[in-house]
């Protein structure tokens, strides 16, 4: 499999529905999916675990991209940001997917289940999927995000 067409995702209990929406969408693509949990619907505060660990997978190189969700989106950004080579977006809209893929290089997409409905999180996906970086002046300010 071409390792652009590898990709994790993961989500607490308030994004659980919304994970397997999401994971069967991109499985329909042709993308290898693996899944850093939640496994289980079960209410809890594990958000910080499951964005830790799609953080580490993806700052690792062993997923290219990473899609991230909890109940609004905040929290698991907040998470997956404070890893290093980690650059989360917090999308609302199509336009959002596109811009944060081209100017900062995005390699994790965080929805918000409660915030986001599906249909608009599905089309927030492709485009964030589709997107290139631009790269250009934009390099600098990447390579900015990852200075101690």
């Amino acid at each position: 499999m071409e390792n652009d067409k590898k990709i994790c995702v993961a989500g607490d209990h308030a994004a659980f529905e919304l994970k397997g929406t999401v994971k069967k969408y991109l499985e329909d693509k042709g993308f290898a999916v693996h899944d850093c949990g939640a496994l289980t619907y079960d209410k809890d505060d594990a958000y910080p675990a499951f964005a830790k660990e799609l953080a580490r997978a993806v700052a690792a190189g062993e997923y290219p991209r990473g899609i991230l969700l909890c109940g609004t989106g905040v929290g698991a950004s907040i998470a997956a940001n404070r890893r290093k080579g980690v650059r989360a977006a917090l999308c609302f809209t199509p336009e959002m997917g596109t811009l944060s893929r081209a100017h900062n290089d995005s390699n994790v997409l965080v929805l918000g289940a409660r915030t986001t409905p599906v249909e608009t999180s599905l089309a927030i996906l492709d485009a964030w999927l589709a997107g290139p970086f631009e790269g250009g002046r934009h390099e600098a300010r990447i390579r900015m995000l990852d200075e101690d």
